[in-house]
């Protein structure tokens, strides 16, 4: 038994052990999860005793973050951090968790309740506050005074954050306020001339919005806070452009490199970000990424072969067809089989559209792309060059004789063509012009370069409108 016993010590000693008592509940099971970038993870479960009690406990000790305490029925929980100290108890009451929680044996979690409870009790008196305001807002003789009131909780909130950064400067919770302070950006006295500059003080903010945060520490992934933080760099603060991205993109992850977890939640986190962007044109930084650190292996140490050959096949479909790049050529044959090839196409604009006669939503789409043509654009001399993609030949006829779509460039691939390239290893037009769903439509310059992809009719014609008016210029 003395044997058993000093096992089970060493056990707890190199893990972790938490015990957690949490009144009412008396049935069911308790879970720990913890946070992971936007999402929260389970990672245990026990069942309670009717003492309210369980014990959570593990061989290995469970990496930094802010882990949470979840409900029998998962409707709830209350959050504690796990870092240093992994031998620990809690007892929490759910009538008033905050108001009732004690910790035994974690000095981080008694300076993380103090902080809850003043946050708490700031926080209820803003709302408070706003909502004077907010029932009242513009005869509210007080409402000075209010905003001064709102304004000096605030300060007091964030002095308070900056003063324990100076007194725990390694704790996790000094790790999440750093995260959520925001750049203060001089007066406007002390701007370039005296005076306000906008430009200088967005470079000021961009310049320190990561003070204080350390990409190498992998905490940060298991909190609620440095995500947001890190999709709202790269949505609202940076500028749009694939370059300015991937020049960001590429500063963080070299810097986060020698720490391979957190390098690994920032790479998959970007590639997922840009692998299908929101944006057109903003694919060129997961082809960044592709290049500077999936290809070369960087990545590969913990990638599945799943997850590789996912991107792997996705960089190969987007570096074909990126905005600014010449487009591929296609060797395509008329309705007559009569050699129609992209690059004899001469016009100042052409349209590609990818379609098939048996879709249905290219059944609603190209004819109102066909009513644009040839009420505005045939007179621009932009030429549509129509690829029939699927659905056979005897649909494809009728559809183009039903809707009259004239003047088009309508072709599509033999199949000996088709079968010819595959053998020679080539990639196909579908695989050149990441062409996985129809209509997909690209407008290209004279030259074939691409202006733009993957617009409806509408933008492409505003696009087009942009372009013209802009050469007239």
């Amino acid at each position: 038994m003395a044997v058993v016993f000093l096992q089970l010590a060493a056990v707890s000693q190199t893990g972790y052990q938490i015990t957690v008592t949490l009144k009412p509940f008396t049935k069911g099971y308790l879970y720990l999860g913890h946070h992971f970038g936007s999402k929260q993870y389970i990672i245990d479960s026990v069942a309670l005793n009717d003492k309210s009690q369980v014990v959570f406990a593990g061989k290995d000790k469970l990496p930094g973050g802010v882990y949470m305490v979840i409900f029998p029925a998962k409707n709830g929980w209350f959050e504690m951090l796990i870092d240093r100290q992994q031998q620990f108890s809690v007892v929490a009451d759910t009538s008033d968790i905050i108001g009732k929680i004690r910790f035994t044996n974690s000095s981080d979690n008694d300076l993380f309740v103090t902080y809850q409870k003043m946050a708490q009790e700031k926080g209820k008196a803003i709302v408070s506050l706003q909502k004077q305001l907010k029932d009242n807002p513009g005869g509210n003789p007080d409402s000075v005074k209010i905003k001064t009131q709102i304004t000096k909780l605030n300060t007091e909130m964030t002095e308070y954050r900056e003063q324990f950064v100076k007194l725990h400067p390694a704790h996790l919770l000094s790790a999440i306020f750093n995260v959520l302070q925001e750049p203060k950006v001089p007066d406007a006295a002390k701007h370039p001339g005296g005076k306000f500059d906008s430009s200088f003080a967005y470079q000021y903010y961009k310049k320190h919005y990561w003070d204080g945060v350390s990409f190498t520490d992998d905490r940060l992934m298991r909190t609620p806070v440095f995500d947001p933080k890190f999709q709202r760099y790269f949505n609202s603060v940076l500028i749009q452009q694939p370059d300015t991205l991937s020049k960001a993109a590429n500063s963080i992850l070299d810097i986060s490199s020698s720490n391979k977890e957190m390098f690994k939640y920032l790479l998959s986190t970007l590639t997922e970000k840009y692998i299908n962007p929101t944006y057109m044109g903003q694919d060129a930084v997961f082809i960044n990424l592709f290049e500077r650190y999936y290809a070369p292996g960087k990545a590969d140490y913990w990638m599945s072969e799943k997850y590789k050959k996912a991107v792997f096949d996705r960089a190969y479909s987007v570096m074909a067809n990126l905005i600014g790049e010449k487009a591929a050529d296609m060797d395509m044959v008329d309705t007559l089989k009569k050699p129609k090839p992209l690059y004899n196409v001469n016009a100042p604009y052409i349209v590609l559209c990818f379609w098939d006669p048996t879709c249905g939503h290219c059944q609603v789409e190209v004819p109102k792309l066909d009513s644009l043509f040839q009420h505005k654009w045939k007179k621009l001399g932009i030429q549509v060059y129509g690829v029939m993609t699927d659905g056979g030949n005897e649909a494809w006829m009728k559809f183009i004789h039903d809707y009259q779509l004239k003047d088009w460039l309508h072709v599509y691939q033999l199949p000996e063509v088709r079968e010819a390239e595959y053998n020679a290893g080539k990639p196909g037009y579908k695989q050149l012009f990441d062409v996985y769903q129809t209509p997909m439509l690209y407008l290209l310059d004279k030259d074939k370069h691409i202006i733009a992809k993957k617009l409806n009719y509408e933008q492409l014609d505003e696009m087009i409108e942009v372009k013209i008016r802009d050469n007239k210029k």
